[in-house]
């Protein structure tokens, strides 16, 4: 069966590429600080030698609207193109065409069905930021095949908060019952506190300190049952406007597990959100 290497969660903050393509006299104060752990967070993944990503993210309005807005789809594509216009304008990121893995894909879409998920599918999807900017920070090279796992944090009826916990268990389970011998990290990416278009999206911090002291040590220490008590749906608006996208680090929690605590943990406060990564290796990093 198929090894799960890794469990990566982390923020996707959209201008870290073009902050880290910027020539060192033109970037902000802050760019070494953040370049430099980037690159030890890089690591992580680097150490345990993945042969494909299933790579969690939510669409941001880009190719799923109103109109059609399933609450957790699954990727099934030989082939993904990657970014939309408005990133490239607004964020240079680049133009990026990433290779899929259909078996797995259908391995999830198949088995996932039958353990009690009911979930959506795309074979045309177009991927981004949400998917990219983690490649990007983690594996820029992007030679690696995905899985890609969309998420509905934007348009309600929301999932509630445990079915996106109970979701990263049944990926879990998922990609430990692959026949093969993949070596497969999952890769998932959401917000600690966030506000966008608010009066609170350009302070010297996120917009909530003390919500993201409290997520950090959440997912640090695997306390899932301590998150899942104090956060719901109507909660998540208090730190910020776009804070739902927490429970993509929920899921994450999920995937690694009650009470695992993380190999690896990293923040940068940037100048209107705090940036998170955190790796766990499952069978340890001795096994690596």
């Amino acid at each position: 069966m198929a090894e799960l290497v890794a469990v990566i969660a982390s923020t996707h903050h959209p201008f870290y590429y073009k902050t880290s393509t910027l020539p060192e006299e033109e970037r902000p104060p802050f760019a070494a600080e953040w370049i430099s752990k980037i690159q030890n967070f890089r690591e992580t993944l680097t150490r345990a030698r993945p042969d494909v990503l299933v790579m969690v993210g939510s669409d941001h309005f880009h190719q799923l609207w109103l109109d059609n807005m399933p609450q957790f789809l699954v990727g099934k594509a030989p082939v993904y193109d990657a970014n939309w216009y408005n990133e490239e304008r607004e964020f240079g990121l680049p133009r990026m065409r990433l290779a899929g893995d259909e078996a797995f894909s259908q391995h999830i879409l198949r088995e996932g069905l039958d353990a009690g998920f009911d979930l959506a599918f795309s074979n045309e999807l177009r991927i981004d930021h949400s998917i990219t900017c983690p490649i990007i920070t983690l594996r820029p090279e992007a030679d690696l095949p995905i899985v890609p796992i969309y998420t509905n944090i934007f348009a309600p009826p929301l999932p509630q908060p445990k079915r996106f916990v109970q979701l990263g268990r049944t990926i879990r389970e998922l990609v430990e019952s692959m026949p093969g011998n993949q070596r497969v990290a999952v890769v998932g990416t959401g917000h600690l506190s966030l506000e966008l278009g608010g009066p609170r999206q350009f302070g010297p911090t996120g917009p909530d300190p003390e919500f993201d002291r409290k997520a950090v040590e959440w997912i640090a220490s695997g306390d899932i049952e301590g998150c899942l008590a104090e956060v719901t749906l109507d909660s998540l608006h208090l730190p910020g406007n776009a804070t739902h996208g927490f429970m993509d680090f929920m899921l994450m929690m999920g995937v690694a597990g009650e009470g695992a605590k993380a190999d690896y943990v990293e923040t940068v406060d940037l100048f209107h959100t705090m940036e998170a990564y955190f790796t766990w290796y499952p069978k340890g990093v001795e096994s690596l």
